[in-house]
């Protein structure tokens, strides 16, 4: 039976409905806001594997060309592999929702929300974030939700939830937040250097409209909810359980403070191995074995947080707000554009950049439509970095942190119109014990100053972690892995001396208060100055050249109405310019010109000539022209493309002149001043040779004015002559 339930959440109403659509999933749901619509599955396997220590959930986020009414590009016309978009979506579906399903469920679930209706005003995700937690809830999964998810602008100082795509494009803050009832689970964004109060205050804003989705996802629970299935726990319990824990704790608490990750890994393998060796006969099989491995845990999970409450002493000995050495290095690699070596404790980060065209531009071609990137922020985490064996490739982990650590810096970089480059950032991650995202926003901020990028101010970031009981909790700065793996928030942000660029946060409890997040904020903010005033004592400011070996690019403005001019028929002019200077010309629709050189002689060579094309010329101008014919009377010269001048004998010389070509030939390049454009058009000209110091035609008795000739007058083999005769002196009239 079909059901419906709806909610107000900004301008649109949100509206959920099932029982008429995918009736054989576990769970499904219809939901629309505005014009955009998403339909969200979930479905689980038959059977449960006990004991598993992990929820395998998958989700799958798509998005369908047909949905925004077009066709797939290329050669393919039907949707391939996921987009990174349709990854980052499904992370931040994935994340919220995880810590909510069971362990002990043990059966594979599989959530696949589909965006089937694109109003191009509405954005997808958000309504697929909350499609996905209302099919899990009315299915027979257990899930310990609802979660509910907005969207926060601040568009001046309006705070907007759910905005429409060019409300998000006027905004300087834009966070998704996604919790529960009963407060936030998770947030993910950037800003224009917003402070920490407004963070605050956009979290803030996102609690009552989630609090009503959840209202709405319970209320559709109650009319179409199934029976949950039962969960699968381990009836066997581990031998010994008492004698091992007794055993193995103190081994544990002396090997967990071991320096160093590597000597730590050793000492506490040695710790469980000695004591797996003395209850041997206890462990008789793979469950007690498997259970052995969980006690484990659970007893690290237990040291290092009473340690921390208890002594505020962390695992490698720092205090709460205590900040790892940092070191860095620019310019590490001779022949990139730009290199960054920013290592912080035993996380590594080397940071390079490349600058390329606008043909390296990155095309994106979704429902939103085709677009380009000039800025790509990729990061790479190879199994090195941590120790260990394993196949290369980029994961959802990858994009997800390369996508986090853009949003950081993409804020602090020129307009293309300063700085009219196509910049690809490469993070690898070479050790990795904590916060790699965040070594990845200062390596790069480092690599793209020394690039020569006129970044406006360099960015930095740090990782934060929380430990909590019932009644006490301590935030910590600059997490390890081993904090970030047994404590309850992963807490990023990313900035400069001014403001948060940067912002993610993933809580593993059911909420988190404002006075912690107020409190990790700060801390945060504290950690940030010291991080970015250690890489200031490195490089303060830009390099003030990019790399010799890097393309060197110029830029102009053409008048919209002359962009045919630059191109020509056919695109001869802009190709003939392309091969004469050995350069790249892209002109936009709205005349802006890029022209990409191996050198900057050829780029401004380049430049000059496409302003020459369509530069009107004016009267008291110098310029630099090229001498294309000569006559007896005089030369004509080229001063821009296509238009030439004479200036006649008379005007190339103080002195007199017997012969033109005792003065220039053809091809020689000389500066010449426009005198004047007669009532036919035609440029007179005279070289700075024969001009006074105040850049006028002497007077001189026998001077000629002589007479105009210009590009147009090409028939003409000699010159009336009046007032004077050069040869014969005055006339007597």
């Amino acid at each position: 039976m079909k059901q419906t339930v709806s909610c107000q959440v900004g301008n649109e109403t949100m509206v959920f409905e099932t029982g008429r659509m995918a009736k054989q999933a576990n769970g499904a749901i219809f939901a629309t806001y505005g014009g955009s619509a998403v339909i969200a599955t979930a479905c689980c396997s038959d059977t449960a594997t006990e004991g598993l220590d992990f929820v395998p959930l998958t989700v799958e986020y798509n998005e369908k060309y047909y949905a925004a009414g077009r066709i797939p590009g290329g050669f393919i016309k039907r949707e391939s592999r996921p987009k990174d978009k349709e990854i980052l979506v499904s992370r931040i579906i994935d994340r919220p929702m995880r810590p909510l399903f069971n362990k002990e469920f043990g059966r594979e679930i599989q959530v696949v929300p589909t965006c089937v209706s694109a109003d191009q005003s509405n954005p997808p995700d958000i309504l697929a974030v909350n499609a996905a937690s209302a099919a899990v809830h009315i299915s027979d999964i257990p899930f310990a939700g609802p979660i509910a998810a907005v969207r926060v602008c601040l568009v001046g100082s309006e705070y907007i939830v759910n905005p429409t795509f060019k409300q998000i494009e006027e905004s300087r803050l834009e966070i998704v937040v996604a919790g529960t009832a009963i407060g936030i689970t998770m947030v993910e964004g950037g800003s224009q250097e917003a402070s920490e109060e407004e963070m605050l205050a956009a979290i803030e804003c996102a609690k009552a409209p989630i609090s009503a989705i959840c209202a709405a996802i319970e209320e559709m629970r109650s009319l179409a909810g199934k029976e949950k299935l039962p969960l699968a726990p381990l009836s066997i319990k581990l031998n010994r359980e008492n004698e091992i824990r007794s055993y193995a704790e103190p081994l544990l608490s002396k090997a967990l403070f071991t320096k160093g990750k590597q000597d730590r890994g050793r000492a506490v393998s040695a710790a469980i191995s000695e004591t797996k060796a003395n209850f041997a006969d206890a462990l008789t099989d793979d469950i007690q074995k498997k259970l052995f491995g969980g006690l484990m845990d659970e007893l690290q999970y237990n040291i290092l947080r009473q340690s921390i409450l208890d002594k505020g002493l962390r695992v490698d000995g720092r205090g709460l707000e205590d900040i790892r050495p940092i070191t860095c290095e620019v310019g590490v690699l001779p022949r990139t554009h730009g290199s960054a070596l920013f290592t912080r404790g035993e996380t590594q980060s080397l940071g390079v950049t490349t600058l390329g065209t606008v043909d390296d531009e990155q095309v994106l071609d979704d429902i939103e439509g085709d677009r380009r990137e000039r800025f790509m922020l990729q990061y790479n985490f190879p199994p090195y970095s941590v120790g260990e064996v394993g196949r290369l490739g980029t994961g959802r982990r990858e994009i997800g942190h390369g996508d986090l650590a853009r949003k950081a810096i993409e804020p602090m970089l020129p307009p293309k119109e300063k700085f009219p480059y196509t910049i690809r950032q490469v993070s690898e991650v070479l050790e990795s014990n904590g916060s790699s995202s965040m070594a990845t926003v200062c390596s790069s901020s480092l690599s793209l100053m020394n690039a020569g990028v006129p970044m406006r101010k360099p960015v930095a970031g740090i990782a934060m972690g929380l430990i909590t009981d019932s009644e006490r909790y301590a935030v910590l700065s600059d997490i390890l892995g081993d904090e970030d793996h047994l404590g309850d928030m992963d807490f990023k942000v990313a900035g400069t001396v001014d403001g948060i660029t940067g912002f993610q946060m993933d809580i593993k409890i059911s909420s988190v208060s404002t006075e912690i997040l107020r409190k990790a904020l700060e801390q945060a903010r504290k950690g940030r100055m010291h991080i970015l005033s250690i890489m200031e004592q490195t490089l303060s400011e830009p390099a003030a050249d990019i790399s010799p070996y890097a393309p060197k690019v110029v830029s102009a403005k053409v008048d919209q109405d002359k962009i045919g001019m630059v191109i020509g028929p056919s695109g001869k002019n802009i190709k003939g310019m392309c091969e004469k200077f050995d350069v790249q010309i892209n002109v936009d629709e709205e005349g802006n010109v890029t022209i990409y050189g191996k050198n900057q002689t050829d780029a401004y060579a380049a430049r000059d000539a496409v302003l020459g094309l369509v530069e009107e010329p004016e009267v008291g101008k110098i310029y630099k022209g090229t001498v294309k014919r000569i006559m007896e009377f005089g030369a004509f010269i080229e001063i821009l493309p296509g238009k030439e001048g004479l200036c006649h004998i008379s005007r190339m010389s103080k002195e007199r002149v017997e012969k033109v070509t005792d003065i220039v030939k053809e091809g020689d390049h000389v500066e010449v001043k426009l005198m004047e454009i007669d009532h036919m058009g035609r440029l007179n000209l005279a070289m700075l040779a024969a001009l006074d110091e105040n850049g006028h035609l002497p007077e001189q008795p026998g001077r000629s004015e002589g007479r105009s000739f210009g590009s147009q007058d090409r028939g003409v083999r000699e010159p009336r002559r009046y007032g004077s005769d050069r040869r014969d002196g005055p006339r007597n009239r």
